[in-house]
Parts: C-alpha cells; sequence; structure tokens
C-alpha cells in the first residue's frame, strides 16, 4: 500500500461513541431475535433449551457484524460515526477475520480488558484487533483490493 494513502487511524474517543451506539443498536436486534426465538419455542427457554438460546443470539449477532463487516467493513453504527474496519493492509476482513474478530470481542469487550488494552497500547488499539490483524480507521480513507 502506498504511504500517502495509508489509512488514518480511527480516535480512541471516536470509536467508544460508535461501540456505544453499537450497543443500543445490537439491543434491538437481540430482542426481535430473542422474541421470534420465544414465540416459535413457545416458552421461556429453560434447562438445555436456555444454552441453544444463548449460543443462538451469540450467532444471530455474530452474522450482523461479520456479514456488515465482510461486505462494507460497517455496521449501521460505524457508518454513523465514520469509521470502518479493516485488515492491517487497508483491505475488506475475509469471512475468517471477521469471524475471528467478533469472537475476539465478546470475549474482549465483556470482560473489559479490550477496553482497559486500548489505554495502554501505543496506537489506542482493541486488544481483538491487534489479536485479529485488523483495526478501526476513519471511513473517508478508501479500502484497497
Amino acid at each position: 500500500m502506498n504511504p500517502l494513502t495509508q489509512p488514518q487511524l480511527a480516535g480512541i474517543c471516536r470509536r467508544l461513541a460508535a461501540l456505544a451506539y453499537e450497543a443500543v443498536l445490537l439491543f434491538a436486534v437481540v430482542f426481535i431475535a430473542a422474541y421470534l426465538f420465544v414465540a416459535l419455542a413457545g416458552k421461556t427457554p429453560q434447562g438445555l433449551l436456555r444454552w441453544f438460546f444463548y449460543i443462538y443470539l451469540l450467532c444471530v449477532g455474530g452474522a450482523y457484524f461479520v456479514f456488515c463487516w465482510v461486505r462494507s467493513g460497517q455496521t449501521l453504527a460505524q457508518k454513523a460515526w465514520g469509521v470502518r474496519v479493516t485488515a492491517l493492509d487497508g483491505s475488506l476482513l475475509i469471512w475468517r477475520t471477521a469471524t475471528l474478530r467478533y469472537l475476539l470481542a465478546v470475549v474482549s469487550i465483556g470482560s473489559g480488558i479490550g477496553l482497559l488494552w486500548a489505554v495502554f497500547d501505543r496506537q489506542r488499539q482493541f486488544l481483538h484487533d491487534r489479536m485479529a490483524g485488523s483495526h478501526i480507521v476513519l471511513a473517508g480513507t478508501p479500502v484497497s483490493d
């Protein structure tokens, strides 16, 4: 990649704002998915069905994020905040990398370790981005092929 077209990393405040907005949007997606599951099951999930319910919700969230990152590099919240997820070379994520990033983010952000990591990281990147080989850049940067 040409150094003159090197993507500009998004700042920590913008990424945290996008993350907060993402939580609001994800709540709506998960709420609808949970409603459909309970409606089809005919009851509140209990016992073994509850574990399937949790896995189902994890997969619904994953499908939303992975599809958006592979297709355009942006979820709705990331579009609103002008950021995009890319591979380190500036290209869009492939399915495998996007899935890995999602699973790592669930653990990293869910535990808080990924947010704490960003405070000490030299580029203020989240732990799951470091581990998956991705980063969040300003959306105005062109995606390389």
